[in-house]
Parts: C-alpha cells; sequence; structure tokens
C-alpha cells in the first residue's frame, strides 16, 4: 500500500458533500425511456407535446435522436406519433389528440395521474377544490382541466384571503407534485384557518422524491459554505431545492443547468460545498459539477444517504403493447 498523498491545509480543510438521493425519480426516468423507445420503434419524428421534463439537456438529447417539441397540438401532423410530457395533459388535450387522429403516447407521471384522479372524485362529489401550484405550470393547467368549475389556483397564504367559495364546509384542496413541503404545509394551515372543515386529500399529493430530495438538502446544508443545485430554471423541484438549502442553513446557494453556469467567484472563502440535483437531471451533469470542483483543488465528495428509493414504474399501456407486437418486450 502506498502512502496517502500529503494535503496541503488548505485541501485538507475543503470538503464537498453530495446529497443521496438526487436526480432521476422514477416518473422522469419513465417519460424520458418512453420517449427514446417510441424513437427506436416508430422511428423518427416522434412529437412531445411540452418538454418530456422540465431539463434543457435532457430535451436536447432526444431532439438531436428525432424527437420535436412543440408547444400545442396544431404543431403535430395529423396522424402523427405525439407523447404527452410527465407534468399530463387535460382531458380537452385528449379529445383534440382525437379529433386529429394522433396516435397518443401518455408519459404522465403516476403520481400526478393521482392528483388527477382525486380532483374528479372531488368534483364529482361537488366539492370546491383548492388547488396549491404555480400559475402556468404545465401540471397545474393539467389538473385544473379535470375540474375546471370546481378548481381555484392557490400560489401561497397571501392568496387565502380571497377564496371564494359555495359552501365552507365543502372545500378540499390538492396540490402540485413538485412543492416544498413546508411552503404547502403551511398554504393548507392558513386555507384551514379559514375553512376548519377543510377536506384533505386520500394521500399526500407532493411526490416521494420531491420530499426526499427536500430533506436530503436539509442533510447537507447546514454549515455549507455553498450548496449547487443542478437543475434547470423551469425545474419547479430544483428550483425548491436552492430555497429549500438556504432555509436550512447554507450561506449561499445557486442553481445551475450544468458545470459552466459556475461562477468562480462563488467558491472565495468557500471550505464546504455541497452538490444536489433535481429529479430531472442526468448524473452525468452533476458529475460534471464535481469535476469543476476536483479541478479547483476540491477532495472526492462524500455522499450523504437520507433515504432509498427503489420505485419504478411500468412503461405506458400504450407503448407496452407495441412493442409487445413487434416482439421487442
Amino acid at each position: 500500500m502506498g502512502m496517502p498523498p500529503i494535503l496541503s491545509p488548505d485541501e485538507a480543510e475543503k470538503a464537498v458533500l453530495l446529497a443521496a438521493p438526487r436526480g432521476y425519480c422514477a416518473g422522469v426516468d419513465r417519460a424520458v425511456i418512453t420517449v427514446e423507445k417510441a424513437l427506436d420503434l416508430y422511428g423518427a419524428p416522434v412529437y412531445v407535446r411540452k418538454q418530456i421534463v422540465h431539463n434543457k439537456h435532457v430535451v436536447a438529447d432526444l431532439e438531436s435522436r428525432g424527437a420535436i417539441f412543440v408547444e400545442e397540438l396544431d404543431e403535430v401532423p395529423a396522424g402523427q406519433t405525439v407523447v404527452f410530457s410527465a407534468h399530463g395533459v387535460s382531458p380537452e388535450v385528449h379529445r383534440e389528440a382525437g379529433e386529429r387522429a394522433l396516435k397518443t403516447i401518455d408519459a404522465t407521471c403516476p403520481l400526478v395521474t393521482k392528483v388527477h384522479h382525486e380532483a374528479k372524485r372531488f368534483a364529482n362529489e361537488d366539492y370546491d377544490i383548492l388547488l396549491i401550484g404555480h400559475a402556468g405550470h404545465e401540471e397545474v393547467e393539467g389538473t385544473a382541466g379535470e375540474a375546471p368549475d370546481h378548481i381555484q389556483l392557490v400560489q401561497s397564504p397571501a392568496d387565502v384571503p380571497g377564496i371564494v367559495v359555495r359552501d365552507p364546509k365543502r372545500v378540499a384542496w390538492l396540490s402540485q407534485t413538485t412543492l416544498s413541503v413546508d411552503e404547502t404545509l403551511e398554504t393548507v394551515a392558513a386555507i384551514r384557518e379559514r375553512f376548519p372543515d377543510l377536506l384533505d386529500p386520500p394521500s399526500d399529493d407532493i411526490c416521494y422524491a420531491t420530499q426526499n430530495r427536500q430533506l436530503a438538502v436539509k442533510e447537507i446544508s447546514p454549515g455549507a459554505d455553498l450548496v449547487i443545485v443542478v437543475g434547470s430554471g423551469n425545474s419547479s423541484n430544483s428550483v425548491r431545492l436552492v430555497e429549500v438549502a438556504l432555509e436550512a442553513g447554507a450561506r449561499s446557494s445557486y442553481r445551475v443547468d450544468d458545470a459552466s453556469e459556475i461562477d468562480e467567484a462563488w467558491l472565495d472563502g468557500v471550505r464546504t460545498v455541497s452538490v444536489t440535483s433535481g429529479a430531472s437531471v442526468p448524473e452525468e451533469l452533476v458529475d460534471g459539477v464535481l469535476a469543476f470542483l476536483a479541478e479547483r483543488g476540491y477532495p472526492d465528495a462524500k455522499a450523504v444517504h437520507s433515504a432509498e428509493e427503489s420505485l419504478i414504474f411500468a412503461l405506458p399501456v400504450e407503448l407496452r403493447r407495441d412493442l409487445k407486437a413487434a416482439g421487442r418486450v
């Protein structure tokens, strides 16, 4: 055995902590594989409504393989194959696809589909539904589209005084799956103060991966001089991780799409750097950040495990059927 390397005082004091779990969740993995297998099976082009997941590197990679991303279905030629993103779509989008004879593959995350089912059930029972989430987010638009006459959006506790319902005793709440757990509970508490009979969803809407990644950031943020969150700016769960890191005690925290966006000035006087990534981020982007840090004298990262994840979702039924028919299962 050789002698361990002799570290300078500067290097000996530096540390890199790596959150675990981080990166791809089961829903994102399923959505990305869906587009890849659709391209292999049907050939290019395969159209995708909206970004399949909120990560520009994933989108660019799939585009290079022949995926065409569109904002709305009127951009898809009649009769072509279109994949619905992991964030879900409203019944109106399904109806439009049927009218235009599009072959659809629904890659909506099953945890988002669960929220859609809850929305329909509460609406059928004639509840006013308060949907906690961000205006304009695809997931919110898809869920709200399940029961537009019953759902109103609540973005924060500040919106609660303006809520108008038909019957204060028949109010339920749901949430976007990628929110901050703590902020959502704060909003729910404010709603319940106004409507004490508020009905909870049958199970927590915020997805397991979002919760686990927020828990992991809370583990690596206290005492950290800098927390780097790898993720795209339109990724709600990635943006939330920056906020959670600061709330948990990090001195500073920044979101980057990849290592090229790291500002050298962020490292001035920094000893401990913690690194994590959002639920739609490929691991090679995290590796790039760690390599960037290593080149600047930071040691190998120490993984901090806060939860284990083993969940896997089956591919969409439409794709599984066609793969089986083609003998590719």
